[in-house]
């Protein structure tokens, strides 16, 4: 077991949101068991603000970075548009030097992926632990330790590793997650005008179509909880503004539409009774603040990337298959859900039960 208080960990989980955000209850585990240790993550810039707030990615932690001591930055995306280019050497230069410099004692790879296990490597740490069978398999090549995991849900898989990595037993913690003042102060005056109104969001987008709910149920269920006397916020992703649109037309503008950076979603989500929405980042940052869900699953499968750490009710049609192939049209038996499904379980979330 790694006691000692100078022990150096990098953690590699580049992206997306949601997986972000399933890697943090193992790493807030891992800090929680080991509060000396030095923790730094390496991702991309756009999700820094679900590990830090505002200008803090290499302050002293506190409540504007509660989990890692310092973030490194990995323009991967961007990386991949200009891969030849002499801005991309010097960026990928810059942050293998950065990264050789810290010295690590340990890697952790929790996204399993080519380019994050590249990345890790090129950190030349003591220690590179991944899984034995990552999403990616040539990554485990890249890999000194490789873990076999049996957990079926993601998060679980994650703390194994990190359990591996200290020698520990450790089990999920509900994640640290940045509070930024000014997102707070902003998310205080937008309820105002809605002092002690029960609050719901509902985010009808998704990663692709075939895990897209159709708009016009999310509009039924917007209209079923206005009907209950609840306030309902439809979140919408960039490029997702027309869904919300169409939502608060149909509710005759009752339905606010919003579209908001990550910091003002985390303060606003930490306020809310209810959570609806489908297998999305922004349902499993509700997840991660302890708030209620409905989760709509189509061709992604709950097992493995469901809610978790919160009350929730997942609803998915026995006639769903796994199939992560990025169909443009919602998968035919997620049709089957209905409005009345999706409103009997909020009913039920929102009376405090589980189920419905």
């Amino acid at each position: 077991m790694h006691t000692q208080a100078n022990f150096r960990l990098l953690v590699v989980r580049l992206g997306a949101m949601g997986d972000i955000l399933h890697a943090l209850p193992a790493v807030t585990a891992l800090r929680s068991a080991h509060p000396g240790w030095q923790i730094d993550w390496v991702v991309e810039p756009r999700w820094k603000a679900l590990l830090t707030a505002g200008d803090a990615a290499h302050s002293i932690r506190g409540p504007q970075q509660p989990l890692v001591d310092r973030l490194h930055f990995a323009q991967t995306k961007a990386w991949g548009k200009r891969l030849l280019t002499r801005q991309t050497a010097r960026e990928i230069g810059a942050l293998r030097s950065d990264l050789r410099a810290a010295r690590y004692d340990a890697v952790i790879d929790l996204q399993g992926a080519i380019r994050s296990a590249a990345i890790g490597r090129s950190a030349m740490g003591k220690r590179f632990v991944g899984e034995d069978q990552p999403r990616e398999w040539p990554a485990r090549w890249l890999f000194t330790e490789r873990i076999k995991t049996v957990g079926a849900h993601v998060i679980q898989q994650d703390v194994e590793l990190v359990s591996a990595l200290a020698n520990d037993q450790l089990a999920p913690m509900p994640p640290l997650l940045p509070v930024d003042p000014a997102a707070e102060a902003w998310c205080d005056q937008f309820l105002a005008p809605h002092a002690g109104q029960p609050i719901a969001i509902l985010n009808p987008g998704a990663g692709w179509g075939a895990k897209r709910w159709p708009v016009e149920s999310y509009t039924a269920v917007a209209q079923g909880l206005i009907k209950r006397g609840i306030l309902v916020v439809i979140n919408a992703g960039p490029g997702e503004e027309p869904l919300a649109q169409a939502v608060q037309s149909a509710t005759g503008g009752a339905a606010i539409p919003l579209t908001v950076s990550i910091e003002k979603l985390i303060a606003l989500t930490r306020r809310i009774s209810l959570f609806v929405a489908g297998d999305t980042g922004p349902l499993h940052l509700a997840c991660a603040l302890g708030r209620p869900v409905v989760g709509i699953y189509g061709p992604t499968d709950p097992s493995r990337n469901g809610p978790f750490g919160s009350d929730a009710v997942v609803l998915r049609s026995p006639f769903s298959r796994r199939d992560h192939t990025r169909r443009a049209e919602p998968e035919a038996a997620m049709l089957s859900i209905q409005p009345e499904d999706v409103l009997r379980a909020a009913a039920a979330l929102l009376a405090g039960e589980k189920r419905p």
